[in-house]
Order: structure tokens, then C-alpha cells, then sequence
């Protein structure tokens, strides 16, 4: 945490401010992105962006993280989950497609290059790359979005675009911040001929591969039982006033695991960076929100521009409380797995057995780490054995 008197302080909103355009005291703070200000007193351009240039071979921003879908429409409307891959080739450093393309996309948990996200990145991204080419996928290209400001040593073995981290003192600790800054950065500055992006997390594993299950106006989210915007309708309203519709509007979803297309995201990126920034500032919806009010921002952005995201339950599981994978798409660990001898889930105590990522918070986990116990559930042994293999065959595992 940074000390009061020298953090940055945004406005709070006001019925006369519109939400989709909020402002800090003499500068726009973000405007929609064909309006940004190229002052030098905007506090969010007040730092190099030499760094937002790196890419894979530290020169031009990367080329290579493309999907390919060919749509193939129901008669109930609905996308098939079968999707057919386009083939594609490349021309010169450009890619010629045939039809639709899409871009998949990882961003940072953090705004450093640490150890703990680099292994849950570098994990990530081995199975991706196993479930890519399997039937049934639509997993064409991949791209992390590392907002630490610099390359790191990563960038070779993973299809990497560098933006900067928030000016010193705007995030206020809560370093999640960075990721609608991210996004807004990578819009801009990014060439992006795809129509489509997913974001996922460090953190997520695919366990099955996945089709698409957006569509142009209608994108895809997956229903966090936290993520409750009815419950906290009086704070909701201080982002969403009510002539701008039911509460019900706000969809209980954050931005990850989340399929839209790049103009959506495009317009909606500022407006989630800017009730970012705001919730930090408002002390009843930090205090309330804690760590996921950048999911209610995303959410609260959404609504605000009039995108509605399906509800897909079976986008991801979470274990220890998913018992089985089954045809999930998504398997993600940020909850601790905590076993006694009997296979009995001990939540809250540290069990006889355990897995917990952030065990790992300065290196990555061994290798061949030991089975949970007879009795516990398929989604941890699955969890498991997947961490284990990906440390197995991933060149260089123990060097961080």
C-alpha cells in the first residue's frame, strides 16, 4: 500500500458524469481510444512506452497469435461446438485467411515478471498447445499480455506483446488494476487484423478443447457465485445509474474466462479501466468488493454499453469444489487443496495432503509431485497429473 498523501485520485462519480467518460481534475484520463489524449499531462501517459514495442523477437509486436474458425450456423442459431478449422499460411510476415479469424489471448496475473506467474503461464501454455489441434478445438494462435514494462526471458518459448504497468501509485496495491490498463494499451498499440478474443488467466488449464461460444453480439462469460450485482445493488448504482436499466443488467461474470470480439472489447476496455480506478477510490465498494471489483468493473462496462455475455457453466471448473472435469473446457486452480489420509477434504486447515499454488511464489513447483490420497475427488488428481507432466517436458522447468 502507498502512502494517502501521495497516491493518485481520480474524481468520484456524480450523477452529472457519465460513466462512459470520466475524467480526472484538468486532463482526460481515458478517453474512448480514437479520442486519447496525447498531452503530456495525462497521468496515464506519463511513461515510456518503449517497452509496449518488445514482441517474441524484441522488435515488432507478434504476428503469430491467430485463430481461424469457420462458423458453422444451426438451424436453432446457435454456433455448432464443432467447429471447423480454417487452414491458413503465411505471406510475407501477414496471414491470409479465408474466413472469420480470431485471436486468443493470456494476460499477466501480475504486473511483474515473477516467478509464481511464470510457471502457471509456462503450464498454461504447454497444454494449450496439446489441446490445439485436437478435434472439436477452435485454438488457433496465443498471446500473453505481460504488463510488467519489459521483456523477460519467457518471450522466446511464449508468444509475448509487453505493455506498461500503471504510473507509481495509481493502483494503490491492488495490482489487478493493470489488467483493464493492459487491455486498453494492447488495443491501441497492437496491429490486430482478428475479430475475436479470449481472455484467460496464468492460472487456467485446458482440460478439453475449446470451441467457440461467443458470437458477434453476444459474448461469453462463465457465472462466479460471488459476483453478485443484486445484492450489492446500492453500490452497483454509484457505476450503473438506473436510467441506465435494471440491475439485473449486470451480468455476474468477470472478465476471465470470457470470449468477445475486438470491437466490443475495444469499446469496452476504457469504461472498465475508469470504474476500476473509481471502486479503488470509493471506500464502500473496496472494502466490499475486495479483490474482485475489477470483475464487477468489467461486468458494470458491459452493462453499461449494452453487451450481454451467455452464462456458460461448463466454460471452467474449480476445484476442490468441481468434483469432475467431465466435458469442462477450463480447469482453474486458485483455491487450495488441503486432504487428510482418508481423501476427506480438510478446507481451511492445512491437510495431511495439499496443493496450493501459492505455495510456489518464488519458484516453480517440483517435479513429480506425490498423488493425492485414494478418495479425492478426479478434478485435483486430474490437476495434478497435468502440473506434472507439464513440468516433465517443459525444457528448463527448475529455472526461473
Amino acid at each position: 500500500m502507498i502512502d494517502s498523501a501521495s497516491k493518485v485520485t481520480p474524481p468520484l462519480i456524480t450523477p452529472s458524469v457519465d460513466p462512459l467518460r470520466l475524467w480526472s481534475h484538468s486532463t482526460p484520463l481515458v478517453e474512448p481510444l480514437h479520442q486519447r489524449s496525447t498531452s503530456a499531462n495525462d497521468p496515464l501517459r506519463q511513461q515510456s512506452h518503449t517497452a509496449a514495442d518488445h514482441s517474441v523477437n524484441g522488435s515488432t509486436p507478434p504476428r503469430t497469435s491467430v485463430f481461424f474458425w469457420k462458423l458453422r450456423w444451426h438451424s436453432s442459431g446457435f454456433f455448432s461446438n464443432h467447429l471447423e478449422l480454417v487452414k491458413w499460411k503465411h505471406l510475407g510476415g501477414s496471414i491470409c485467411v479465408l474466413t472469420h479469424k480470431y485471436l486468443w489471448v493470456l494476460r499477466e496475473i501480475t504486473a511483474t515478471d515473477a516467478p509464481y506467474s511464470q510457471w502457471q503461464c509456462r503450464v498454461m501454455y504447454y497444454w494449450y498447445k496439446k489441446f490445439k489441434d485436437e478435434p472439436g478445438s477452435d485454438m488457433g494462435g496465443f498471446t500473453r499480455v505481460l504488463h510488467s514494462g519489459r521483456a523477460d526471458h519467457l518471450m522466446e518459448e511464449i508468444p509475448t506483446f509487453v505493455v506498461d504497468p500503471l504510473p507509481d501509485g495509481l493502483d494503490q496495491g491492488y495490482i489487478v488494476l493493470n489488467r483493464p490498463w493492459a487491455f486498453v494499451q494492447w488495443l491501441e498499440k497492437a496491429t490486430i487484423d482478428e475479430d475475436f478474443i479470449f481472455m484467460g488467466e496464468p492460472d487456467h488449464i485446458f482440460v478439453n478443447p475449446l470451441p467457440n461460444l461467443a458470437w458477434e453480439t453476444y459474448s461469453a462469460g462463465y457465472p462466479f457465485f460471488y459476483i453478485k450485482p443484486a445484492q450489492n445493488e446500492k453500490i452497483i448504482r454509484k457505476f450503473y445509474p438506473e436510467e441506465k436499466g435494471p440491475v439485473t443488467d449486470v451480468d455476474p461474470i468477470g472478465n476471465s474466462p470470457a470470449i468477445i470480439t475486438k470491437s466490443l472489447l475495444t469499446e469496452i476496455a476504457p469504461t472498465w479501466l475508469n470504474i476500476s480506478l473509481r471502486m479503488k477510490n470509493d471506500p464502500e465498494a473496496d472494502h466490499t468488493f475486495g479483490w474482485v471489483q475489477e470483475m464487477y468493473a468489467y461486468a458494470i462496462a458491459s452493462a453499461l454499453h449494452g453487451i450481454k455475455h451467455g452464462l456458460h457453466k461448463d466454460f471452467m471448473l474449480q476445484p476442490p469444489w468441481d468434483l469432475e472435469v467431465g466435458r469442462k473446457f477450463i480447469l482453474h486452480y486458485t483455491y487450495g487443496c488441503d486432504y487428510n489420509k482418508k481423501g476427506e477434504l480438510t478446507y481451511g486447515q492445512i491437510g495431511d495432503w495439499r496443493f496450493d499454488k501459492r505455495q510456489y511464489l518464488s519458484g516453480p513447483p517440483p517435479k513429480n509431485l506425490s498423488l493425492p490420497p485414494p478418495g479425492v475427488p478426479e478434478s485435483v488428481v486430474r490437476l495434478v497429473k497435468m502440473v506434472n507432466e507439464a513440468s516433465a517436458n517443459i525444457p528448463g522447468w527448475d529455472v526461473l
